[in-house]
């Protein structure tokens, strides 16, 4: 059950414009329910919140206090969000129905205020929440949940997902998965596993038990299935598996060598590279029929494709043209034409979920780079460089992007790093050991 009061239109209008700049890479201040957002060549001045300890009862004590600790990280790592210090708080809430005192919010600056609770009924936890804006006093959003107390952490996600929504107009990503490959040991005897987590690195296991070497994978359109490729007794071979059985399939033997297999938006078909001596061409798999069509045909080296998201069009790295490069191609393998043309090589190519970007690494001047250019090669931005950053992969909004970073000597390995599209608020995820080749999951169901 969700209400929203009617003074919540004018604020969604207001925060349509927010995302408008924020997509442009533009600067400026817009108001946001009376509330400031400032943005200077992209970064965003965050939003004091306030997230009240949520009330429990009855057993639901720790779920309850899990929930509001998931909110408050969430918000504060997307960058958009000020979370307040609960020692700072005023007023202390002690019934959910009660309206809250605005004035004690307003004083220690808080603009949006999270209030909630928890308990047990019939065997299930109940949660509710609401989401007000201090300022005019009005409600912007309020659900219930009834779930186990297992899922505690799902629902501080859910939530976040709405309260994001709510004060920035743009779709949350917070109950969203990432599949990696965790690496430890050694640097010369590294153990690779393919791995899944919550997308704020919570709930970590492992899908392989790290005898064959594992790469490239990448989720299925149902959240619920991935494809990558393994090595096992030495043979290549591309898999799919379902991640909460861990029941898998071979898509196909191949003769030769297969790299970054990627499932089509529809789910039906998986896109990959296939070597053919010194060189390998991109190739789409019917995953009903298991037929097999060659779309490219040159001597080179292409590979890494990946789909617009509507499957009209397909991106993809080559060397055909002396160095590598990031091209574009219909579907079937016609039209294709190169889109990269600054100085250095462009590589992993991967198409946001909106359609409106390729991300991409840079290599250059001795340094690795994440960027995102628009499909025609037009407005490419850097979002961060270093020693060895590689592998972009994008949360399903279209506003963050995850990647891993090298580092370098002995003891050094890949770590799994998130930044904003707009290139600020770049994080390291605060996960245990290395982590490389993320894929970010769609939306959960």
């Amino acid at each position: 059950m969700t209400s929203r009061d009617p003074h919540f239109h004018s604020l969604r209008r207001i925060a349509a414009a927010v995302l408008l700049v924020l997509s442009l890479f533009g600067s400026g201040s817009v108001a946001l329910a009376q509330t400031e957002i400032d943005i200077t060549g992209g970064r965003v001045d965050p939003l004091p919140i306030a997230i009240a300890p949520f009330l429990a009862g009855g057993g639901s004590e720790e779920a309850g206090s899990t929930i509001s600790g998931v909110i408050t990280n969430n918000l504060g790592r997307s960058g958009y969000f000020a979370p307040l210090d609960p020692a700072t708080f005023i007023e202390q809430i002690s019934r959910f129905e009660q309206m809250p005192s605005f004035a004690s919010w307003r004083q220690i600056q808080a603009k949006a205020l999270v209030t909630g609770q928890a308990f047990m009924e019939g065997g299930k936890m109940r949660v509710e929440f609401r989401l007000w804006d201090v300022n005019t006093q009005q409600q912007l959003a309020a659900q219930q949940f009834t779930t186990s107390p297992k899922n505690a952490r799902r629902i501080g996600h859910m939530i976040s997902d709405i309260i994001y929504k709510s004060m920035t107009g743009i779709d949350g990503y917070f109950d969203t998965r990432v599949v990696f490959v965790a690496e430890e040991g050694p640097k010369d005897r590294r153990v690779k596993r393919l791995t899944i987590m919550d997308q704020d690195g919570f709930n970590m296991r492992s899908l392989t038990d790290g005898r064959d070497l594992v790469l490239t994978p990448r989720f299925s359109p149902s959240t619920n299935e991935i494809t990558y490729m393994s090595f096992g007794n030495a043979e290549p071979r591309v898999y799919l598996m379902n991640i909460d059985t861990k029941q898998r399939e071979i898509v196909g033997e191949f003769p030769n060598m297969s790299f970054a297999p990627r499932f089509s938006p529809d789910g039906q078909r998986v896109i990959m590279s296939l070597q053919d001596g010194g060189n390998s061409n991109i190739y789409e798999l019917d995953l009903r029929s298991r037929s097999v069509r060659q779309l490219t045909n040159v001597p080179a080296i292409n590979t890494a494709p990946s789909y617009s998201p509507d499957g009209s069009r397909v991106a993809f790295e080559s060397d055909q043209g002396g160095t590598q490069q990031i091209y574009v191609m219909n579907a079937d393998g016609s039209g294709q034409a190169r889109i990269s043309f600054g100085n250095g090589r462009y590589s992993t190519p991967v198409w946001s979920p909106d359609g409106q970007y390729i991300a991409f690494t840079k290599q250059g001047g001795g340094k690795f780079a994440i960027g995102v250019m628009k499909p025609d090669g037009s407005g490419e931005r850097i979002l961060t460089e270093g020693f060895h950053n590689e592998g972009p992969t994008w949360a399903p909004n279209s506003r963050v992007i995850m990647f891993f970073r090298e580092t370098g000597g002995q003891t050094g390995g890949p770590q799994l790093w998130s930044v904003d599209i707009t290139g600020y608020n770049e994080q390291r995820l605060p996960i245990q050991g290395f982590g490389s080749d993320p894929a970010w999951s769609p939306r959960l169901n």
